[in-house]
């Protein structure tokens, strides 16, 4: 977010002719309050709908016969200054209201959790991330920017670029897996795809980085839950992704529902203030989560509602989003001295600036013809690079036998509740999307041509129909069964001790297994699962993830070999229950797992993932051979040769580690420090480079300063964090 000078001037003086109570309305964030219509309090619907007790045909069913009050009167007073919400037409006679009919004119901000796409739902994040793709992490963002603006949507709630090891948090698909350095590459180019094209209104958004900071640390993998970490770790896990998206010029940040290290974020100065502000250099400003500053209290950090919106407006949160506290308690905590006029002039100078970098005050509304091109579908294009990042976000775990590709003449008997349900397709966060625009898997096979007959048989939840089975198994020559979980078994509040396949779904494989003939697995789900008695009698397992709108076209694009795969995991999975959390770039440790009883290891379960960080394989093999580590004055260059030993073509991810071996901090046995896709033709070799920044080669102790130290380094390449190559260099840093 660049401002100019005219910018800054406007926004002085906007903020010039403000009462107090018009500064504290641009603080305040509503939502639509929700009034009749059914028996249940809104909040508990929302949970209904979430949980999966109501469909979501029965949720808009409801929701045609109840009132929403938008607040139009406290608009109108100058009292509110962000709504929540996705229809253009209503947007447009909100901001009228707001520019046409308040004192001073000020345009609301309209936010919505756009996280992986809006209408033209992609892939959700822990899938796309194992594209290693950075152009297209910046093409599907700008995709979900321009479709936002299309809906009155001008802040996105999004990129989430939470770090996160223990795949039983159910946020791990929001996010781009367990690499700091993969999940700081994906923050910037979410925020270049949300606000890069500034050359008309209708082409980006504010971006809002969340959760800061520490959420995919909580405790246990249970959501909400709390954090303690050493200095360091925040400073080298937690905290790089949202350093790389305020260097990319991220216009906002949302602070986490977390507390970390005893302090809630929401009322965090040192994270807001110090190091988000000051050190990091966000120009925007700091949104709560939902409620979260009245959780304060619930925390038990502050005795009252009062207390809680002093200390959080003291920390440096600038917006409250939903809870009235800043709108309630504010005034008079400035008159009785417990907030300063310079803290509410500060974060509603913050607010402006945004308001006034988007081109709010210019171009408020939503043209007709925009409105009335969505309204006729999406943008064809829109459709295309969704189905292009399914494509390159499926990962082939085992293909044993080369069952895969299937055979065009073969007859498939396609298995699994889930293999037709367009609820599903889209995944966890996904809130504009339409039934009429997504493809199930039974419709993207049978637009492949294939002969596919359809079973529903079993899935996450309910029974294991026999009959529908033994037909299967009897009238198919290959089946192909689409097994997960559902979408409310992963995102917010979906954290889950078992990692297994939930309901039936394992017994109906066995079963499958037992008829002799070969079985193709699917899986759908929004988070690694614990698959070791799968991938140890399963021939092929193929991860799909949850692929958005397109997912049934991409999956059968893979399975008939149209595409050959070439995503890696982004996350590694865990053998069974009990591994997590498990990631490959842990500390080391004094007695590293190995065959003697007295290492780091579990009695009953494997020392390493099942699949690791950066695992994946394809229709082709790949080579590695040759590498070369050359030191320059500012640089390690470092070679490697690939050669494509297959007979078709395929692109392949090459990855790069280290390892600084001895430091004055126990430092992680390897470190993603590069990636490349490559391109090779059957039988094709290729030397590829990387360069390997002196100053990347760090690390911040425990003060919060970083440390270039001098020593041994391991350098890797090869196709995942477990399957590389070696060699060592000494390194010396000039500073």
């Amino acid at each position: 977010m660049k401002l100019t000078e005219e910018m800054k001037a406007k926004v002085e003086s906007i903020l010039a002719r403000m009462t107090l109570e018009e500064k504290i309305g641009q603080m305040n964030q509503e939502s639509p309050s929700i009034v009749g219509g059914f028996d249940v309090p809104f909040s508990e619907l929302i949970e209904m709908l979430t949980d999966g007790r109501l469909s979501q045909e029965e949720f808009e069913k409801l929701m045609s016969t109840a009132k929403q009050d938008f607040h139009e009167d406290e608009i109108r007073a100058g009292l509110v200054g962000s709504v929540m919400g996705n229809d253009p037409r209503k947007a447009n006679e909100l901001q009228k209201i707001a520019v046409e009919e308040s004192r001073l004119g000020i345009p609301l901000i309209i936010g919505f959790d756009v996280i992986h796409g809006l209408r033209s739902v992609f892939p959700i994040a822990i899938a796309e991330a194992g594209s290693f793709d950075d152009a297209l992490f910046e093409e599907t963002a700008h995709m979900a920017a321009k479709e936002s603006r299309a809906h009155g949507i001008s802040w996105n709630f999004a990129p989430m670029i939470d770090v996160a090891h223990d795949s039983r948090w159910g946020r791990v698909s929001e996010g781009p897996g367990e690499d700091v350095f993969l999940g700081s590459r994906f923050a910037r180019a979410k925020i270049r795809g949300l606000q890069g094209d500034t050359s008309s209104e209708q082409n980006y958004v504010a971006a809002c980085t969340k959760h800061y900071v520490g959420y995919g640390a909580c405790e246990g993998g249970r959501d909400y839950n709390t954090v303690s970490m050493a200095p360091n770790q925040l400073f080298n896990t937690y905290l790089p992704t949202f350093r790389a998206a305020m260097e990319e010029g991220a216009a906002t940040a949302m602070a986490a529902f977390n507390d970390l290290n005893g302090v809630p974020c929401t009322v965090n100065r040192y994270l807001l203030r110090d190091i988000l502000k000051e050190s990091f250099g966000l120009q925007g400003f700091v949104v709560s989560d939902a409620n979260a500053i009245r959780e304060c209290v619930i925390h038990g950090i502050a005795a009252d509602d009062e207390d809680a919106g002093v200390q959080a407006a003291n920390a440096g949160m600038d917006m409250d989003m939903g809870t009235h506290i800043y709108k309630d308690h504010l005034k008079k905590a400035v008159e009785d001295g417990k907030v300063s006029m310079e803290v509410i002039d500060e974060a509603v100078r913050r607010i402006l600036r945004v308001k006034v970098w988007l081109g709010l005050f210019e171009h408020p509304y939503v043209p007709e013809d925009v409105i009335e091109a969505y309204e006729k579908g999406i943008p064809a294009g829109h459709a295309q690079l969704s189905r292009k990042a399914a494509q390159e976000s499926v990962v082939l775990l085992k293909n044993e036998g080369g069952i895969l590709p299937l055979d065009s003449a073969a007859k498939v008997s396609l298995v699994g509740t889930l293999a037709d349900s367009v609820d599903e397709v889209t995944g966890a966060w996904a809130m504009g999307w339409k039934k009429e625009d997504c493809v199930t898997i039974l419709a993207g096979m049978k637009n492949s041509g294939l002969d596919v007959a359809y079973y529903p048989c079993a899935g996450p939840e309910g029974g294991l129909n026999e009959d529908e089975l033994e037909a299967a198994t009897a009238n198919g020559d290959v089946i192909v069964a689409i097994v997960g979980e559902t979408t409310a078994m992963s995102g917010e509040a979906s954290s889950r001790a078992d990692l297994t396949l939930p309901g039936r779904q394992k017994e109906m494989l066995e079963k499958l297994l037992a008829s002799g003939k070969p079985v193709v697995t699917v899986l759908m789900n929004g988070r690694p699962l614990a698959l070791g008695w799968e991938a140890e009698h399963l021939p092929v397992l193929v991860e799909a993830w949850h692929l958005g709108i397109q997912m049934g076209n991409a999956v059968a694009d893979v399975l008939t070999g149209a595409v050959n795969p070439s995503a890696k995991l982004a996350s590694s999975f865990p053998a069974g229950n009990g591994q997590c959390p498990v990631y490959y770039s842990h500390p080391s440790t004094g007695r590293p797992a190995g065959k003697s009883k007295f290492t780091s290891k579990y009695l009953d379960a494997p020392a390493e993932a099942l699949f690791p960080f950066g695992y994946g394989l394809s229709y082709t093999t790949y080579e590695y051979s040759d590498l070369k580590i050359d030191e320059k004055e500012d640089c390690l260059k470092i070679s490697v040769r690939i050669r494509n030993t297959g007979s078709r073509a395929g692109t392949e991810i090459a990855q790069l580690y280290m390892q600084d071996v001895a430091a004055s901090l126990v430092r992680p046995v390897k470190e993603l420090k590069g990636y490349q896709r490559v391109f090779l033709e059957a039988g094709e070799e290729k030397e590829i480079s990387f360069g390997l920044p002196k100053k990347e080669m760090g690390f911040y102790d425990n003060d919060g300063k970083y440390r270039l130290e001098d020593g041994l380094f391991r350098i890797y390449a090869g196709t995942s964090s477990r399957d590389v190559l070696c060699g060592e260099i000494f390194v010396s840093f000039k500073v």
